[in-house]
């Protein structure tokens, strides 16, 4: 197989498929022997979930660099909800990658699945590392991956349309001040807020601050709360306030929708903060609202180094991951990797020193200290939950408020995950 480095940028299904394609005869271009013979690699593979950077990005050359020296690093990439299925299959057929960012929800249920190797065979260093954003690599003692970074959830509005519709940001300290806001913005002729509710992660993401914000637990995703977060995006869609289209909006789709300047508020992450700075109207960061008022908990996004399991030529490969993940996330180099990602450091104080450099930041520190695990209360039983979600929340937004389509949905959720 031509082992050049190939560019996936496509749907979905095609990445998928290139990454099962080149897992399936990854082996011919990896430059080790058959067996255990401990020949040096020549070629190491490295895979990661961000299809918005091609081979010509600064990100493609920043991972280029960090090929253990005599080896050229081949990088792929696909969206992260196509990356444990394909590492599934690439294990199964021992042509995994050498490293991989996976999305760190993923990490407990990747593990336990046999996936990933351990500090038993690659010299994992956490660091300092907070422990919210540690934890999904904390498996019964074993380190099985590394926090690169960590991103967040804030709410961010336009200062031009809310002043047009005479809202006070400051306003805004619950979720009825900002029903009332986006009430108001539309009446004034602009469109209210965008949010991503694609199926999958992606979409639970994004859901988790209206879910825990109404103080539902991830144990009890059938609850009477569970279902006030529901009908809370199910009546934007009734109401006009959110567009049809937030069914199905990744969080760069949505955040197209706020760059045209027309909408009001805008949920989506803090890899955005640079890019909001700098555009023709003033976009700000408010944190989202709970309930009942105060800052919503919001989800601790970002990726994690991980290695997956290798037979063949393990040690060789095991060796070659541990210079890789050094040289993104060792000591002294993650705010270098954080910066070209949009992301937080991992570690407290050297996120601080990103914040004190640039202001950008300074109105999401509160949020990203205080983010929480999305595995922290339920481990690698977080998967299935999160699907359940997802599946409740889908039909939540196709529901346009009907109270009790939104009600049985979340039902449906709790009864799936044996609640």
């Amino acid at each position: 197989m031509n082992t050049k480095r190939t560019r996936r940028t496509g749907l979905a299904a095609t990445a998928v498929l290139a990454i099962v394609g080149l897992a399936a005869c990854g082996g011919d271009g990896s430059g080790s022997a058959n067996g255990d013979s401990g020949e040096p690699l020549t070629t190491v593979s490295f895979w990661d979930p961000y299809p918005q950077y091609d081979d010509s990005s600064d990100w493609a050359k920043y991972v280029e660099g960090c090929a253990p020296e005599g080896t050229t690093l081949e990088r792929t990439t696909a969206p992260n909800g196509d990356l444990l299925n394909s590492l599934t299959s690439a294990v199964r057929e021992d042509n995994a990658p050498d490293v991989v960012l996976l999305d760190n929800p993923a990490v407990p249920d990747a593990a336990a699945s046999g996936l990933l190797a351990s500090s038993d065979d690659v010299d994992f260093e956490i660091g300092d590392a907070d422990e919210n954003l540690a934890g999904p690599g904390l498996i019964d003692g074993k380190t099985y991956g590394v926090p690169i970074g960590a991103n967040t959830l804030g709410l961010y509005y336009n200062v031009d349309v809310l002043k047009a519709a005479g809202v006070d940001p400051a306003s805004i300290t619950d979720w009825a001040s900002l029903n009332d806001a986006l009430a108001a913005v539309t009446d004034n002729g602009n469109s209210g807020i965008t949010f991503a509710g694609i199926a999958g992660e992606e979409g639970t993401f994004q859901f988790l601050p209206w879910f825990w914000g109404a103080g539902a637990s991830l144990t009890d995703p059938g609850s009477s709360e569970a279902v006030e977060a529901g009908q809370l995006l199910s009546d934007w869609i009734g109401d006009g306030y959110a567009p049809k289209s937030a069914i199905s909006d990744n969080q760069s789709a949505s955040w197209d929708l706020f760059l045209t300047g027309d909408y009001g508020f805008a949920v989506n992450g803090s890899w955005f903060a640079k890019s909001a700075a700098d555009l023709d109207f003033d976009a700000v960061m408010m944190p989202i609202p709970a309930k009942d008022g105060g800052a919503a908990p919001v989800p601790t996004g970002g990726e994690f180094a991980v290695a997956p399991i290798h037979q063949s030529n393990a040690q060789a490969r095991y060796d070659a991951a541990n210079e890789i993940i050094d040289c993104l996330v060792g000591n002294g180099n993650q705010v270098e990797t954080d910066d070209q990602l949009g992301y937080f450091a991992a570690n407290g104080e050297e996120r601080q020193t990103q914040i004190d450099a640039d202001a950008v930041w300074t109105p999401w520190t509160d949020a990203i200290n205080n983010a929480q695990g999305r595995t922290s209360d339920l481990g690698a039983d977080y998967t299935a939950t999160s699907g359940a979600l997802s599946a409740a929340e889908q039909a939540a937004l196709n529901a346009a408020g009907d109270e009790d389509a939104v009600a049985q949905a979340f039902e449906e959720a709790g009864q799936s995950v044996g609640q």
